[in-house]
């Protein structure tokens, strides 16, 4: 029984579940040296460039039915899906650097999750089925929410705001590369969302903040691991992890990510949570996970 045990597949996501938590610590480091549209303009495009190769060598790969089955592809399709995804990762991923500004790793990291909660609701527009699994679970992370970010009565924090706006903005991401992804190839979509991206940080960037260059040299480490580990590396380990795999496993396996930005924030930035706020952070964990458990009749 053991030697049918596939282990290759959940290693990898998660490996990528860890490199995006840890992310978190990479994207906090980098605001002690420049702006959060400055950070993500040049981590886009660091991310979009390593994509290119893999692209190459992915391509060397693939087999000659699979070749000619990409070349059939629409690119008109790719470069849509790639647009419209790379303009909501935009919007999405500046609204979460703006936010870490304000709120430690851990919290970042756990609201972030909130969008697999997100997802199954906003399904119902589409016509998708929420069973009662699904609306427990947007129950209690609603509680959790409340326990972690709410001080001093019903009022949010600044940065628990932009988090919040941000887990709602990849819920749309994540259902706009759902409605892309099987007409297009995975990798090269996210190749153009990572250039389109770092292309509208780059405008907002110019109008905004003040870019320097010394600056972003001195923020070479944490640029990098958020452009190289987290955008390049960890996409393709998810790409490559869910090739034939459960994906509500996958989705459960990914959610993870929210656990390790509240342990690398703590060995790192030695960020602490107090015991209310561990509670928020368990109570919204468990709703991740009772929102991708599958029903008996799946």
């Amino acid at each position: 029984m053991m030697k049918n045990f596939n282990w290759k597949n959940p290693a990898m996501l998660l490996l990528a579940a860890f490199i995006w938590g840890s992310a978190f610590v990479a994207q906090s480091v980098g605001m002690d040296y420049v702006e959060p549209l400055t950070f993500n303009c040049v981590r886009s495009i660091v991310g979009g460039i390593v994509l290119l190769p893999c692209i190459y060598l992915l391509g060397k790969l693939k087999s000659p039915e699979e070749r000619e089955e990409a070349a059939r592809m629409d690119k008109k399709t790719l470069l849509a899906g790639g647009i419209s995804c790379g303009v909501i990762l935009c919007l999405a991923s500046n609204a979460q650097q703006i936010g870490i500004q304000y709120t430690s790793v851990g919290k970042a990291g756990f609201i972030t999750a909130l969008y697999i909660v997100i997802v199954p609701i906003l399904g119902i527009f589409l016509k998708r089925r929420c069973g009662w699994k699904v609306w427990l679970s947007v129950l209690i992370a609603l509680v959790g929410f409340y326990l972690l970010c709410m001080v001093g009565g019903f009022s949010l924090e600044r940065g628990d705001l932009w988090l919040l706006m941000c887990a709602l903005l990849f819920s749309f991401h994540i259902l706009t590369i759902d409605h892309f992804s099987p007409m297009v190839d995975g990798v090269k979509m996210s190749c153009i969302q990572f250039f389109t991206c770092g292309l509208l940080s780059g405008i907002a960037m110019l109008v905004t903040e003040t870019p320097d260059v010394h600056r972003i040299l001195a923020a070479w480490g944490p640029i990098l691991y958020a452009g190289v580990l987290s955008s390049g590396v960890a996409y393709t380990l998810q790409i490559v992890g869910q090739k034939n795999y459960n994906p509500t496993v996958a989705t459960l396996l990914l959610s993870l990510e929210s656990v390790f930005s509240v342990l690398t924030g703590w060995a790192v930035l030695h960020q602490k949570l107090s015991a209310r706020e561990l509670c928020g952070c368990v109570l919204i964990f468990i709703a991740v996970i009772l929102a991708q458990l599958p029903d008996k009749n799946e």
